[in-house]
């Protein structure tokens, strides 16, 4: 398939640059993919298209404050990095700006040395290895150092880091928020249990790859970012257990679908208690082995997220829905509305 064939008219003021007060305040349109339907109602009306024995599968990774600002040692020019991923120990992938001015052996320093970073080795598109160096522990350096790495068409300033941050996020390590996540409260994910409705997580830190240009026309020689992903022997059970008794599977982001997926695949169909590196690029035609319903944001245009939804429902479905949320005035993007496939 052409890249050209997942592209569509979105004005720059539907991309949402704040968040809403409320997590749950946020629109909902529900795609019925066997009727064809859309219905328009708001985040909270979830409860309306959940019933005992479904299960939602979310994605428990928690930001990281990655964005560090820095000079040079020896020049004290200003240097930003965003940390990426941890490889071993204290040495990361990160992504170098201007990378230019960063070649092996340059070092440096954030917060007047509070961490220092050497780098190893260069990647591609700005990517560098880091050695970093600092006395203490990592993260509570990050809370008071670093900023958290709103994507680049947000171009407000966020007042409150948490706001960036799901309700259940307790892994630390992305570079990026699973946003359809962000809609839930502490007191939504309640009801839903007690209606019967069971909570599982998953693990997948998000890296620049999901948001990463397709650059091919031909979407087939498109390459993915591979990210890391766990999946507990307690999750694995509990979906197994949802799927012998005829629950439905419905993740949340389709961060959470890759990883089921990748899964699933690697495990004939199974659920099983599983680590490791998935660079799986979900697009039409795909057999989709784990999952029965998605929630999800809207997407960029052209964007590898719009071509796994499309794959979900089918290309034709998701672009009429996203031309009526379009006209509609839905917001886009990590902080506007939210999309339920079933």
């Amino acid at each position: 398939m052409n890249i050209e064939d997942f592209d569509f008219d979105l004005p720059e003021e539907l991309i949402a640059q704040t968040p809403l007060k409320d997590r749950t305040a946020s629109r909902l349109l529900v795609l019925d993919r066997q009727k064809n339907k859309i219905a328009h109602r708001h985040f909270a009306d979830i409860k309306d298209y959940l019933r005992e024995g479904d299960c939602l599968v979310l994605n428990d990774t928690k930001v990281l404050p990655a964005r560090l600002y820095g000079v040079k040692e020896d020049t004290g020019a200003k240097v930003e990095i965003l940390l990426l991923h941890q490889q071993e120990e204290d040495t990361w992938e990160v992504l170098a700006k201007p990378a230019k001015k960063v070649k092996i052996g340059t070092t440096i320093e954030f917060g007047g040395g509070k961490i220092r970073a050497t780098c190893t080795d260069l990647k591609d598109h700005g990517g560098r290895i880091m050695k970093l160096s600092y006395e203490g522990i990592l993260y509570e350096i990050l809370d008071e150092l670093g900023e958290m790495p709103l994507p680049p068409y947000i171009k407000e300033q966020l007042p409150e880091k948490d706001r960036y941050q799901t309700v259940f996020a307790r892994e630390e390590g992305s570079a990026a928020a699973p946003t359809a996540g962000l809609h839930f409260t502490t007191e939504l994910l309640d009801e839903l249990k007690d209606m019967g409705v069971t909570i599982a997580f998953i693990t997948l830190h998000v890296g620049l790859g999901t948001f990463r240009p397709v650059s091919a026309d031909n979407i087939d020689e498109h390459e993915m970012h591979a990210e890391f992903y766990h999946m507990t022997k307690e999750t694995a059970e509990t979906l197994t257990e949802v799927r012998e008794s005829g629950g439905r599977i419905i993740s949340v982001g389709t961060t959470s679908t890759r990883t089921l997926e990748t899964i699933a695949r690697d495990h004939g169909g199974k659920f099983v208690e599983s680590s490791g590196w998935t660079d799986i690029f979900i697009y039409p035609p795909y057999d989709f082995k784990a999952i029965n319903g998605l929630i999800t944001n809207f997407h960029l245009p052209k964007s590898t997220l719009i071509m796994l939804v499309s794959a979900l429902a089918d290309r034709e479905s998701i672009l009429h829905a996203y031309h009526e949320a379009v006209k509609e005035r839905y917001r886009f993007f990590s902080f506007g509305d939210a999309m339920l496939i079933l």
